[in-house]
């Protein structure tokens, strides 16, 4: 499972081909959570309230980026890194 990026000890990964866990466009934040890139809810596990804040701001701000990049794991391809908060 690729980093695509890190920042303040929280770091991002995606799921080469994981469409079929949730469905729909999401990264994973510490292994501990699934957000969505579409509004950055949890899809399931859970995170620590700051670092979900965190998360979903840099979700807002890099979201073209995240959507390109799912567009190439469903491609079987790596994604790229993504600028950190």
């Amino acid at each position: 499972m690729p980093v695509i990026s890190m920042f303040y000890g929280i770091i991002i990964r995606m799921y080469l081909l994981d469409n079929k866990h949730h469905n729909i466009p999401h990264v994973h934040a510490e292994y501990e959570a699934s957000i969505s890139i579409a509004d950055g809810e949890v899809l399931a596990g859970q995170l620590p309230r700051k670092q979900l804040r965190l998360v979903q701001a840099w979700i807002e701000l890099r979201r073209d980026e995240l959507t390109a990049d799912w567009e190439l794991a469903l491609s079987d391809e790596k994604p790229y890194k993504i600028a950190p908060l």
